[in-house]
């Protein structure tokens, strides 16, 4: 749930902050005032587009921030959430709860944070899919949308989750022979110079036989080629002078450096003096590490290349490389990883008769795999369909639509992601009016009672989340609007539900009433929100009954509608 949000320079409203509790949240105040812009803001911070002129004339940005509670939610929802905070690489505050926000610039970018990070608003999006539901007018339109329609069957009965996932782990299987058997039927030609194309490279790679890093080591080896000479002439000057001519099978007069440093060692090492001790005791050290260079310049002498050819063989065998990684990738490693996915790809390329009637029966028999999954899922749907018609039709006929009944019906389409099937609400006026679609038999009223019935049939066994209804109660008045309180407040047992509305009869329901009240300057509109208790509520309420707060009667009418409200809402939890 969502236990606070704050906004700054969002629309009307400079700086506002709200707590929010369990329960049935209701937010009035004049048109004009703001309610639309805490509405805007739930939206911002569930991922939703950043709108540059929703920024407050003058400021440079627009601030949302919302802090979040995940204990209510059920197991696998509170693990999820918290899943997706720390992928992103947010952390809960102290007292386990997330932090989310965002910014807009009155530029028009936006920057979202969740967890004390920078995320992409998705992330947002993401976040708050178990926590925040939005329910609005466009909402409303979507409901009319068949994929819409769809999604509210698939979550009304839990069954058909698992039924669907079955179906589109065998639908995609179908769908990847199906166009493996396509590609190959319809381009055989093109996929027969492929093959030649493919095993002509594979072969000219092969004959190569490449070694991995071999182009690097070649260039070390022709470095060393070229400069062998002048190589050899430093390592043998170096050997002479510390070991004398003889280390080559000379002669010479002169004491090379090796015996020269021994004949010091030794004339130190046995004095009485401790000093000169010391130092034979570093000249030791000298002469050892002599000694050790010297064997390392012998070895090195004996490791450079003698062969005069092998320049020509190794600038040879360079070439051929050029010639692979000029057609293949830049380096041999690059090359010898081209060559694995070449001979993948040869591997799955079988254009043979027998190969495309091996396919063809895979095929076949991933197809008859997928429709039998497929109507395990259309028969669920169909029970479920029945169902939850008949249940709308309980709830609509409680809204003040005594004679209304809603047929759900699941009609057979090609096969795609979601099944075979599609889905579509239909409305009739009574109960012998021919069902005819939503989007063709019902008023905007209409529309927002069968949206609030159906939510109200598909949270049942949802908890702890955050439901939001804004002005869903639009074109409805007297009776229904009482109706529509009760069921929100009923809904409100299990979730904490905010609702945006005009309609007393709504707001009277309420455990939390928050106002949203505008200030008309010479310069400006300014909107705050602040929360009504006692006599607070009962004016409100008043002003909502055709503006009589500034009336006895109209006070006492408010009171009393409180009043009746508070009851039945007691009753609620207690059932």
């Amino acid at each position: 749930m969502l236990a606070d949000i704050a906004i700054e320079n969002l629309g009307v409203i400079p700086s506002a902050t709200a707590e929010l509790s369990d329960g049935l949240t209701v937010l009035t105040g004049e048109t004009g005032a703001g309610k639309t812009m805490v509405v805007t803001g739930l939206r911002l911070l569930t991922g939703g587009r950043a709108d540059a002129s929703r920024v407050r004339t003058g400021a440079g940005q627009a601030v949302v921030e919302g802090r979040f509670v995940t204990d209510r939610l059920p197991g696998d929802a509170a693990r999820r959430t918290a899943d997706t905070v720390e992928s992103a690489g947010g952390t809960a505050d102290e007292n386990g709860e997330f932090i989310a926000s965002r910014t807009v610039n009155a530029t028009g970018r936006s920057r979202a944070h969740l967890g004390g990070r920078s995320v992409p608003a998705a992330t947002l999006a993401e976040f708050s899919r178990e926590l925040l539901t939005i329910h609005g007018q466009n909402d409303q339109l979507r409901l009319l949308a068949p994929d819409q329609q769809l999604a509210a069957l698939d979550r009304f009965d839990p069954a058909i989750a698992p039924l669907l996932e079955a179906y589109r782990t065998t639908w995609r299987q179908w769908r990847t022979l199906a166009r493996d058997l396509k590609e190959r039927t319809e381009s055989r030609r093109e996929l027969a110079q492929e093959v030649d194309r493919l095993q002509f490279a594979l072969n000219e790679i092969d004959e190569a036989s490449p070694e991995p890093g071999e182009d690097l080591e070649l260039v070390n080896q022709i470095r060393r080629l070229q400069d062998v000479d002048t190589l050899r002439e430093q390592a043998s000057t170096a050997l002479g002078a510390i070991d004398g001519p003889e280390a080559f099978g000379g002669y010479s007069d002169e004491e090379p450096a090796s015996t020269l440093l021994g004949r010091a060692e030794s004339a130190l090492t046995g004095s009485e003096d401790p000093k000169l001790r010391e130092a034979g005791e570093k000249l030791s050290e000298i002469t050892t590490l002599l000694s050790e260079i010297s064997v390392d310049l012998g070895a090195y002498l004996s490791d450079l290349p003698a062969d005069p050819n092998l320049l020509e063989e190794y600038l040879q065998r360079q070439q051929q490389l050029k010639q692979l990684t000029r057609k293949y990738a830049p380096d041999i490693d690059g090359v010898l990883a081209w060559r694995e996915k070449a001979q993948a790809r040869l591997s799955r390329i079988d254009i043979s008769s027998e190969a495309l009637d091996e396919l063809k029966k895979q095929v076949a028999a991933a197809e008859q795999t997928m429709t039998a999954a497929a109507k395990k899922l259309t028969t669920a749907r169909t029970k479920a369909a029945k169902k939850l018609g008949k249940q709308v039709t309980t709830e609509l006929r409680g809204l003040a639509m005594p004679k209304a009944r809603i047929e759900v019906e699941v009609r057979a389409i090609a096969p795609g992601r979601d099944g075979a099937d599609e889905v579509e609400l239909l409305l009739a006026a009574n109960s012998s009016a021919e069902a005819r679609p939503l989007a063709s038999s019902a008023s905007g009223g209409e529309l927002s009672r069968v949206m609030l019935a159906l939510e109200v049939i598909l949270s049942a066994g949802s908890e702890g989340a955050t439901l939001v209804f804004d002005e869903v109660d639009a074109g409805v008045g007297g009776r229904a609007a009482v109706e529509i309180g009760r069921r929100l407040a009923r809904l409100a047992t299990r979730n904490q539900v905010i609702v945006v509305t005009h309609l007393p009869q709504v707001a009277a329901y309420a455990d939390t009433h928050l106002h949203v009240a505008k200030n008309v300057g010479d310069d400006a509109v300014t909107s705050g929100v602040v929360t009504l208790t006692g006599d607070e509520r009962v004016e409100e309420l008043a002003r909502m009954l055709a503006g009589l707060d500034d009336t006895d009667t109209g006070r006492a009418h408010a009171a009393e509608l409180l009043e009746r409200a508070h009851a039945e809402r007691a009753g609620f939890r207690h059932d």
